[in-house]
């Protein structure tokens, strides 16, 4: 494996928790023939590599290694690339990313800001003649241009190298083109910001004005000799990058995309398919959300269908999307139940929570979906034999619904039934877990983590990896506790005999609204079964305004970020010890990062009746210095709730400490910004309040330091357990 390691969590930081050497990131040809993927050489390799994979044969070709290009796998990655690789949580190295045209006969991708474009036949590759460094390359369908971005501009370039040019040029030193704002890839999960047309002729392209955003600065105090990074970081209620689209013809032509931008600010999605051109906009409250087809020739656009909730929308991966025959492809919340509609027509069941559409090959809809939380599976729905009804389109009218009171969560929701009228869904996988993959020309891959394994298969057949096989073996007990049925998994020590011995507690939760960690897959649990080991019994609950569950359950907290979610999590802990016994309910600490991070020092803070120490890695501290689009989904503007804000906020908090809070963030977070641990420490040290801070120089958000960490926030919790506080500020 190259080095030596001494400790799982070394291994797992290694390893980059065991997900080098695993494909990834794939592309299906419209014809099945030919897969392309990302891997890794090895199990702790980080330089990614491009692949094709045989259909017909199993057999597989490299088609590009970054060592092998002039470029080479040590040279520097660019500030951008970092950038997005951040924003997409990826810590690899090498190729991250690729892009083919229609056919799939050419893949383009960058390497330390050099373009290279590969033939997928002969595996040739081209290092084409571009301004660098060149980022976010896509290459048009028809495979004739390229069109990437360097500086702050988008350019164009020949496949074959030649005629390399400036479509779009910034006409301001905080104006971008063809790049996504801090807002769409941080928390619209949007990470493209221009999109070809099909006949390759012309581009839609983001203008991206960053001058109204107010500016953060993040500096590395490992380096006092570098000057600090200017972040444009829209906190809530500041303003937003103002976002414009603009049709660029590789003419010269020009045409700005209308609609009201003032109303509608935030550009969700794009598609530009055979069908038509359609743009995806919210407003800022995220009340209302629209399609809106735009024409390509003059640039107006007209209302295709909306969705409209008075607490807030709900951004679905892989919507808007047209089948083959045009059938608009989209969602809708109908009560509890997250459904797809085609043409308008709901074709999923209810209580099946419709989660991301991964892939529309021909008149089949390849989607992820949950009827139980704690799994996720892939489904198929043929849409062939739908009447053709065409899709609305209207004037978009002006007024925007006023919102109304939230009703009470509801029962659990039924088994699916069959939806009459409209062509009932297929389940595509089986095995409880979590599973996610993609599909063309027949042919689907599917990416399955269980409690068992993680594989990947092209049509049932499984797909080469080269992933170090973990050592640990989480045991995972997942159970729906409590009246609220929350689901939750349990880990014991390896070996633990029931009865045995009474363990201190852990519980480990994220309680956000991006994720789920009570789930059946194994790469959830392996830092979780590792602290079990240790000596705890771990406990890992998603409580209200998780997803997985249904609208209404992600909306059940509203506008109250602590109480729900806190609470959850102590009824999540007496209910797994009336069940599984053996924990000691008078030494339970509680760790997590993010969301987590934010519960586990609310925990101490607000309920140190019940929680004994906590360790809060990178949390929100004060909900009005976190971005404006994520916290303004559940709290509104600030000025228009003050008190939700407040009551969410940590800093008034600190005088009541009186459990041992260790502190954890990397210093070059630009995603909860490091001042959220800076500000609840001088608070803390303020009230006298002792607590421990662990800065990570060099570390983002994604924190990746997991071995020494681990081994830091076990010593600590294990001292603070073994000898708990006895009153405010006693350690």
């Amino acid at each position: 494996m190259g080095t030596t390691v001494t400790s799982f969590p070394a291994l797992y930081a290694q390893t980059q928790g065991f997900t080098l050497g695993a494909p990834h990131r794939f592309t299906v040809a419209p014809d099945g023939t030919t897969v392309l993927f990302l891997r890794s050489g090895g199990g702790t390799d980080t330089v990614g590599r491009l692949y094709a994979h045989d259909v017909a044969t199993g057999e597989e070709r490299l088609l590009a290694d970054p060592a092998h290009l002039d470029a080479g796998d040590d040279t520097p990655m660019t500030d951008r690339e970092r950038a997005r690789r951040e924003r997409a949580r990826d810590r690899s190295a090498g190729i991250g990313g690729y892009s083919t045209d229609a056919a799939v006969t050419t893949a383009v991708f960058t390497v330390a800001g050099r373009l290279y474009a590969v033939d997928v036949r002969t595996a040739q590759v081209t290092g084409l003649n571009a301004q660098e460094p060149a980022a976010e390359a896509r290459i048009d369908p028809t495979g004739q241009t390229v069109a990437y971005v360097s500086g702050d501009e988008l350019r164009v370039v020949g496949r074959d190298g030649k005629e390399d040019r400036a479509l779009a040029t910034p006409d301001g030193p905080d104006i971008t083109w063809g790049l996504p704002e801090h807002e769409a890839s941080e928390s619209m999960d949007r990470f493209e910001g221009h999109w070809w047309a099909p006949d390759g002729r012309s581009l839609i392209a983001a203008r991206v004005d960053n001058t109204p955003v107010q500016i953060w600065y993040v500096s590395d105090p490992e380096h006092p000799e570098r000057p600090p990074t200017a972040l444009r970081y829209p906190s809530a209620g500041t303003p937003n990058a103002e976002v414009t689209l603009h049709i660029l013809g590789l003419d010269g032509a020009r045409i700005p995309v209308r609609w009201d931008a003032e109303t509608f600010e935030y550009v969700t999605r794009v598609t530009w398919d055979d069908t038509a051109l359609l743009v995806c906009v919210q407003n800022r409250p995220q009340t209302v959300m629209r399609v809106l087809a735009a024409d390509p020739v003059s640039g107006e656009t007209m209302l295709a269908a909306e969705n409209t909730d008075p607490r807030w929308t709900t951004i679905v991966n892989g919507l808007p999307a047209h089948t083959a025959a045009g059938r608009l492809i989209w969602s809708v919340d109908d009560g509890d139940t997250r459904r797809l509609t085609v043409d308008g027509i709901p074709v999923t069941p209810p209580g099946l929570q419709v989660e991301e559409v991964l892939a529309v090959d021909g008149e089949t809809v390849l989607f992820a979906a949950r009827d139980e939380p704690a799994e996720r599976h892939l489904w198929t729905v043929d849409t062939t034999s739908m009447s053709p009804v065409p899709s609305p389109v209207a004037e978009v009218p002006s007024s925007v619904p006023v919102p109304s009171p939230v009703a009470e969560v509801p029962s659990p929701a039924p088994a699916p039934v069959p939806v009459a009228g409209a062509p009932s869904p297929v389940r595509v996988t089986a095995a409880p877990g979590i599973h996610d993959g993609t599909r063309a020309g027949g042919v689907t891959v599917v990416v399955a983590h269980t409690l068992d394994s993680d594989t990947v298969t092209v049509d049932g057949r499984p797909l080469r990896s080269l992933a170090v096989e973990p050592p640990l073996r989480p045991q995972v007990r997942l159970a729906a506790l409590g009246t609220r049925e929350l689901r939750t998994a349990v880990l014991f020590p390896t070996g633990h005999v029931p009865g045995s011995a009474k363990l201190p507690v852990l519980l480990s939760p994220y309680g956000g609204s991006a994720a789920q960690r009570a789930v059946s897959g194994r790469a959830w649990y392996y830092a979780q079964q590792w602290f079990a080991d240790q000596g705890f019994a771990v406990i890992v609950a998603d409580g209200r305004g998780t997803p997985g569950r249904g609208p209404v359950w992600e909306r059940a907290r509203l506008d109250d970020h602590a109480g729900p979610r806190l609470q959850d999590q102590v009824d999540a802990l007496h209910a797994a010890a009336d069940r599984y016994g053996d924990m000691d309910l008078t030494r339970v600490g509680i760790r997590g990062w993010s969301a987590g991070g934010y519960l586990a020092a609310l925990a101490v803070l607000r309920r140190p009746d019940v929680f004994h120490a906590a360790v809060a890695g990178a949390p929100v501290t004060d909900q009005l210095l976190y971005s404006s689009h994520w916290q303004e989904r559940t709290l509104g503007l600030p000025h228009e709730n003050p008190a939700g804000y407040a009551q969410g906020s940590l800093i008034a908090d600190a005088p009541n400490l009186s459990r041992p809070l260790m502190l954890i963030h990397g210093l070059l977070d630009d995603n909860v910004l490091p001042v959220h641990t800076m500000k609840l420490s001088a608070a803390l040290f303020a009230a006298g309040r002792p607590h421990t801070v662990l800065p990570l120089p060099g570390a983002t958000h994604m924190g990746n330091t997991a071995d020494r960490m681990w081994e830091m926030e076990l010593a600590f919790l294990r001292n603070a357990l073994t000898h708990p506080a006895a009153g405010p500020g006693v350690r």
